[in-house]
């Protein structure tokens, strides 16, 4: 690490070595956090271990009359934590004394606390370290939530010891495996977790004391079933179990997966008149399908400078709205949210919308549980939750812990009825509202033209078309939601289509023969990672039960096999005939020829023509292999005239110089003063010059020691 020194500066005025200009020494903060010796540790852990059988419920206003540690106490208070809500005030003591609790809270009533400070004082008074390994697991159905409960630990847990690690998909899977045994507190989705029981040898949950659900009922249900089946029963069976959810499982099948030992139910607000918070205002409104996109547009338009989260079924429908209202440029910053996203992008957008006050998050369901958005106006549900549990996490993003906040529900008119009545049972009041017609602006020109101009923009209006369809097609209640009653037509047209897309999944639903009834197995997984895939996936299995009783018929028949269209044709194939008529039109039954379509005659020829392209083919191979082979000659050829020709290119340039022959010539030999030779020196250079000639015609005939002897004597 490079270290760098800064001179001090000299004062402008003054005496520099006088004491008034020296630099005052700096010391260092001391340490916010609590320091205690063994001992004293020892004896609050003796002293709360007393007060957890003899303390009492009633009574209990602030945090600090409960019987916690220094250490949580503190840290609650620098997060203005002061106050516990109902749901903390009877859930805290009971977990502290190592009971299973059961608890279900209104949205926004501070359940993450409830479960968070039993987790810290039970591994402060077991004395827990990092050696110890494993002591708590949080356990939540998405990564944001999970990202929220970290960022709460590490607010009020930051005075304490404890190691604590985030495990969510999209991250460094190297980076977690190499440290997940050194953590305490483990705060993760079940897809990660059982990845890391399967892969990493490294995990290690014998010491396991405490078990958190959070969002219990979506952790337990059929998406998430195989994987927290698998997690259970890698888990040790003497551990503690809390289970915390706005809409609880009261499942004994669940329960029992749990192992749960006698467990609490807490509900406080269960006595109350409504399952939703007081200052929540909530509203409906019943629209045509083809209206629900300017109803959205015109919404966005009225309310610029509010935070609104819109809801969507699909995440195919949140990219085409958002791609669309994007280049429609409303006067409100637009965010999407759904599961096919990058995580890191994903972060990025949770954290932008909770920074901003303006701003509009088109999102699937993925943002309808436990995320504690702060001051948000309006969730809009564009379109209907399939039941009663799903508005009330919905519409639960906004009028958390005493603020207000305003939801609307948009639903279709022959679903009015059905899901006003669901929503009713489940005491949640809602009011009807009508929308002026004189403030709706439509952008369908603006978006048939983005179509136009778009080829990639007009395939994802398709595939949010076919998205929402099947959505529809695959919820449970069939009394509300018939995709029959949609306007497919005029849904389509509203999305900027000119022709409505084919929906195959509802040719196989309109095949259905009578008195079968057909059971499909819905599988939505809100993490997938692939964008091009389909939402659900959808398995059918075919069921053919008899209208009336029978002993005779077996309660299940095996499934039908899949016809596809080469066995229909293969079935539907009627061989041509040739029919004669006579001069009166009638037919002659003795001219009838059935071997018009002769098929060994149309086999020979086939097999003939198979034959000749075959050597056509050959052929064709044969004579590419020699063109290949010319060529390959030809470019030899070629390189090495180049590299002939470049010798010449490359020497130096000669031809200014004078010939030698013509110079040095013995008719024209000239001494330095330009005076010819005498005929006696001619005579004699000419004897000169021939004697030498032989000379080097024989060198080649002698031996190296005679050709040293030679270039002496010449030398000498």
């Amino acid at each position: 690490m490079a270290t760098f020194k800064v001179k001090n500066k000299r004062p402008r005025f003054g005496n520099p070595r006088s004491d008034k200009h020296k630099q005052k020494p700096k010391y260092k903060k001391k340490d916010s956090r609590l320091k205690f010796s063994v001992n004293d540790e020892a004896a609050e852990i003796t002293r709360l271990s007393e007060q957890y059988t003899t303390s009492e419920i009633d009574g209990k206003s602030k945090f600090s009359d409960f019987p916690l540690s220094k250490k949580t106490l503190q840290g609650l208070a620098q997060a203005n934590y002061k106050i516990p809500t109902a749901i903390q005030r009877e859930s805290i003591l009971p977990a502290l004394l190592g009971k299973d609790i059961l608890a279900a809270a209104k949205t926004g009533s501070g359940k993450t606390l409830a479960f968070l400070i039993p987790i810290f004082e039970k591994l402060y008074t077991r004395q827990w370290t990092r050696l110890d390994g494993l002591g708590a697991l949080i356990i939540t159905p998405t990564r944001e939530l999970a990202l929220q409960i970290f960022e709460v630990v590490a607010k009020i847990g930051k005075h304490h010891d404890f190691t604590t690690g985030l495990i969510i998909g999209g991250q460094n899977l190297k980076f977690e495996k190499n440290r997940l045994h050194q953590l305490n507190i483990i705060i993760c989705t079940p897809g990660r977790l059982l990845q890391h029981m399967d892969q990493n040898p490294l995990f290690d949950s014998t010491n396991l004391k405490i078990l958190v659900l959070d969002e219990a009922d979506r952790c337990l249900d059929m998406g998430f079933e195989t994987a927290m089946n698998s997690i259970i029963e890698n888990l040790p069976v003497e551990r503690q179990t809390l289970l915390f959810s706005a809409t609880q499982t009261k499942s004994v099948k669940d329960l029992a997966r749990l192992n749960l030992k006698n467990p609490i139910y807490i509900a406080p607000h269960d006595s109350e008149e409504y399952t939703t918070p007081n200052r929540l205002q909530q509203n409906y409104v019943a629209i045509e399908l083809s209206e629900k996109l300017t109803m959205l547009w015109s919404f966005l338009k009225a309310h610029p400078k509010q935070k609104i989260i819109v809801f969507f079924a699909t995440c195919k429908q949140v990219k085409y709205f958002y791609e669309i209202f994007r280049k429609l440029r409303p006067n409100i910053l637009l965010l999407p949210l759904y599961g096919g996203m990058n995580q890191e992008k994903r972060n990025k957008i949770y954290a932008e919308f909770c920074a901003r006050s303006n701003v509009c998050m088109m999102s699937t369901d993925i943002a309808s549980r436990g995320l504690d958005f702060p001051k948000v106006n309006w969730v809009v549900q564009l379109d209907c939750p399939e039941d009663a549990t799903q508005y009330i996490h919905r519409a639960g993003r906004t009028a958390r812990l005493n603020n207000s906040g305003e939801s609307l529900l948009v639903v279709l008119p022959h679903e009015e009825s059905g899901v006003v009545g669901m929503l009713e049972k489940t005491k949640v009041p809602i009011n009807k509202i009508n929308i002026d017609e004189k403030q709706l602006f439509s952008p369908l020109i603006k978006i048939q033209s983005f179509l136009a101009q778009s080829p990639e923009l007009k395939e994802m209006a398709k595939r949010a078309f076919v998205a929402y369809v099947k959505s529809v097609a695959l919820m449970k209640d069939k009394s509300v939601f018939d995709v029959s009653k949609l306007d497919l037509e005029g849904y389509a047209k509203s999305l900027g289509l000119l022709v409505t897309p084919r929906v195959r999944f509802l040719s196989k639903m309109g095949g259905k023969p009578k008195n079968v009834n057909t059971d499909v197995k819905v599988t939505l997984d809100e993490d997938d990672e692939d964008d091009d895939g389909e939402l659900f996936t959808v398995k059918e299995q075919t069921v053919q039960k008899p209208s009336g009783p029978s002993d005779d018929l077996p309660l299940c028949a095996e499934p039908k096999k899949k016809v596809t269209k080469v066995k229909l044709l293969k079935k539907s194939l009627v061989v041509n005939k040739k029919i004669c008529f006579d001069d009166s039109g009638h037919a002659l039954e003795d001219a009838i020829e059935n071997d018009v379509y002769n098929i060994e005659k149309a086999r020979a020829q086939l097999r003939l023509a198979d034959a000749e392209d075959k050597e056509r083919y050959k052929n064709l191979k044969k004579a590419r292999r020699i063109a290949k082979k010319e060529k390959l000659k030809r470019k030899a050829e070629e390189e090495d005239d180049d590299q002939f020709d470049s010798g010449e290119e490359n020497s130096v340039d000669l031809d200014w110089l004078p010939d030698p022959d013509k110079v040095y010539s013995k008719d024209n030999l000239v001494d330095d003063k330009n005076v010819v030779s005498s005929p006696i020196e001619k005579a004699t250079s000419r004897k000169k010059s021939s004697k030498k000639r032989k000379i080097a015609i024989n060198v080649g005939d002698i031996t190296l020691t005679e050709a040293e002897r030679l270039a002496m004597n010449l030398l000498q």
